[in-house]
């Protein structure tokens, strides 16, 4: 079951060390690419190369259409630039207890925060990425609508359903270190398995019910709906239910997962 009061110490902790946790952030963010050349900038053009990419191959290489009646690029990145956010959220979640292990066994440091590190680290570039997605938009005449502003509904979605895997995996990581490579391969599947840059609509209606199992497929539908086809999250219920069912859940094996083995954090590291 999900408790409640352990739910509610770790987002607790969360505000009360809010400014530490800023700090942490950026001096994460800034460590990834210390001592490059182009310093911070390859936060954002690495993403923006595989974009290109993927435009040039599916766009100019394959002259792909428009998709469900939107322009394939827009189409495109309203889908793939929240699994970048995801993608990079889950890969180094796994990794953000043993990344921080000097951290951990400090007794004075809350090691509960130590999962939101990552995940807000990741969210800069993210955040970046979701204005280029605005102005890409409106650069295909779309107005801007209320309907845009339901992005931060998805986005705290996408961080709600981040939380729980990552306590998850970051746990199973201090004792299991090839919890990383599995999160990299499970995240390579989910991937392909995604309708990121392909429609959900070339497979038979009778198997679209698969597809709607991962919980990712809703994030990028809705990122979508809400630029794209102007569609609230209510308009589709029943995935909403689900996916906020399957997110609880998630939670809840996160929190239950992280209670029990945090005591032996310090031992084991």
């Amino acid at each position: 079951m999900l408790n409640a009061k352990t739910t509610t110490d770790i987002f607790g902790s969360f505000y009360k060390s809010r400014r530490l946790l800023a700090k942490l952030v950026l001096n994460d963010f800034k460590s990834k690419y210390l001592g490059s050349f182009l310093g911070l900038l390859w936060a954002f053009i690495q993403p923006s190369v595989t974009i290109f990419i993927f435009w040039f191959v599916f766009h100019i290489g394959f002259k792909s259409q428009p998709v469900q009646n939107a322009p394939f690029l827009l189409w495109l990145l309203a889908g793939i630039i929240p699994w970048f956010f995801f993608a990079d959220a889950v890969n180094n979640g796994a990794n953000s207890i043993t990344d921080f292990s000097y951290l951990v066994k400090k007794i004075v440091f809350d090691v509960k925060l130590l999962p939101f590190i990552k995940l807000f680290s990741s969210l800069i570039i993210h955040i970046f990425f979701i204005m280029i997605l605005f102005g890409f938009t409106a650069g295909y005449g779309i107005k801007p609508s209320a309907h845009w502003f339901q992005i931060f509904y998805y986005l705290f979605a996408m961080i709600f359903l981040l939380t729980g895997i990552s306590l998850i995996t970051c746990s199973v990581t201090v004792f299991l270190k090839d919890m990383g490579q599995i999160v990299g391969m499970l995240t390579q599947i989910g991937f392909w398995g995604t309708p990121i840059f392909w429609s959900i609509n070339i497979i038979p209606e009778k198997y679209h019910w698969l597809i709607k199992l991962n919980p990712v497929f809703y994030i990028t539908e809705g990122y979508r709906a809400s630029l794209i086809y102007k569609e609230w999250f209510w308009d589709n219920m029943k995935l909403t239910i689900y996916f906020w069912c399957v997110s609880i859940i998630i939670m809840a094996v996160g929190v239950l997962v992280f209670r029990k083995l945090r005591p032996h954090f310090a031992d084991v590291l």
